[in-house]
């Protein structure tokens, strides 16, 4: 399993290409949802083998698609009803016996920053003719049900702004679409067990990790048991984050941060241009607007920070060091979502050498929670734990390795709790 996992590093599983002309799926049984993705296990290996992963031959266990898109609602940060979308892959190819008997296991996979409404789960599928992105990783080589909401913001909701990094509407979105999910299987007779594992990458570990946070603190534990979250290179601590970055004379990636500037702006009812620059500021609803990807974007915003010339204003910037009242200094602390004591277990997974979320972020996560009293919250180096310690992998890379470690570990509980 560690060599199809390192594998992961250099062909891009999260990209898989090469699956063909799907047939056009059939949804004439299906309620309340359509499908979107129906592949059998086959055509999934021969691309895996084709991309020459390391560790997958034609007798590696490749399991089918078959996915479906769910409209739900959920509620935004103003607190508002929003009609949305999200994505539930379920594995072809496990043996009827098995699941009659115990069902599926679920993952609820909160996806990485997207900018392109073409990028959502719900979308891409349908614009490329092949499975979206982790649902490779975690239902055709772990046999999981994998559950992707596109967020508030994509899919749709096109129309409403992303809630980028705030922990509300993500974690908000994540719930409601396990509620859908559920009740969707009932509807369409896919036999789900009660084991739920929660993950993400980047923006999605920050929500899984809000979600974690909600179902504990709400007491929907009961309703939705969460049997072990693993979130991945988040940016928890959004206040530790925002210092970071707002000290540094450069951005290495500009649009992240401006998003998070115009998506606090809109949920905290402040003029764009007190955060972000003009001309920056003007250009933001045409450039976050869905129509573009990250390449098109940071383009046209600019790397310095802050000053007359930089991204974030630099009134703004003073004040945001100087005074613990500044209103995005608050905003910040009010979206962390470290501080409090998970009773589920944590597993926090990140590359030592991410070079867009530092790993201290983590370490910081790991540390303050375990002081709040969590019950088993520890921090995994994915280098080490793939036995590649000292390697440098940036942000985007670790990604499909963190996913194939999340999986390998959640199978692991799996198959000791219920025995597959």
């Amino acid at each position: 399993m560690k060599k199809v996992i390192r594998g992961l590093l250099a062909i891009s599983v999260l990209a898989l290409v090469g699956c063909g002309d799907l047939h056009q799926p059939t949804n004439d049984n299906v309620i309340n949802g359509e499908i979107v993705v129906d592949l059998d296990g086959d055509i999934i290996k021969q691309s895996l083998i084709d991309a020459q992963v390391p560790g997958i031959t034609q007798e590696s266990v490749v399991y089918g698609q078959k996915a479906y898109k769910i409209p739900y609602t959920t509620t935004d940060e103003e607190g508002n009803e929003v009609a949305v979308s999200g994505y539930m892959v379920v594995p072809k190819g496990l043996p009827e016996s098995l699941i009659a008997a115990k069902g599926y296991s679920v993952v609820s996979d909160d996806h990485g920053t997207i900018f392109a409404n073409n990028d959502a789960p719900t979308v891409l599928p349908e614009l490329t003719n092949m499975p979206s992105g982790a649902s490779i990783i975690l239902t055709s080589l772990a046999g999981f049900v994998t559950l992707q909401p596109d967020y508030i913001g994509f899919g749709d909701s096109q129309d409403h702004y992303h809630p980028f990094i705030l922990k509300k509407s993500s974690a908000n979105a994540t719930v409601d679409f396990i509620r859908a999910a559920r009740a969707f299987a009932l509807e369409n007779n896919i036999n789900l067990n009660d084991q739920l594992f929660l993950t993400g990458y980047s923006e999605g570990g920050y929500a899984a990790l809000a979600t974690l946070e909600k179902i504990e603190k709400e007491g929907l534990l009961a309703e939705m048991p969460v049997t072990m979250a693993a979130p991945m290179a988040g940016p928890y601590d959004v206040n530790l984050t925002a210092f970071g970055v707002l000290s540094q004379p450069t951005l290495s990636v500009p649009s992240f941060m401006a998003d998070v500037g115009y998506a606090y702006a809109k949920a905290y009812d402040k003029p764009l241009n007190s955060i972000i620059n003009e001309p920056y500021a003007s250009k933001l609803p045409t450039l976050f607007d869905g129509t573009k990807d990250r390449t098109l974007i940071d383009p046209e915003l600019t790397t310095k920070t802050t000053g007359e010339d930089g991204l974030f204003n630099p009134l703004l910037v003073q004040d945001f060091f100087a005074n613990a009242n500044n209103w995005f200094r608050v905003a910040v602390v009010e979206n962390n979502v470290h501080q409090w004591a998970p009773q589920t277990s944590v597993r926090l997974l990140h590359c030592k050498s991410d070079d867009v979320i530092p790993y201290g972020i983590a370490e910081v996560a790991e540390a303050t929670m375990n002081q709040y009293g969590a019950r088993d919250v520890v921090l995994l180096g994915i280098e080490e734990q793939l036995g590649m310690a000292g390697a440098q992998i940036g942000h985007a890379a670790c990604g499909e390795m963190g996913y194939g470690l999340a999986s390998h570990i959640f199978a692991g509980v799996r198959a000791q709790m219920i025995g597959y």
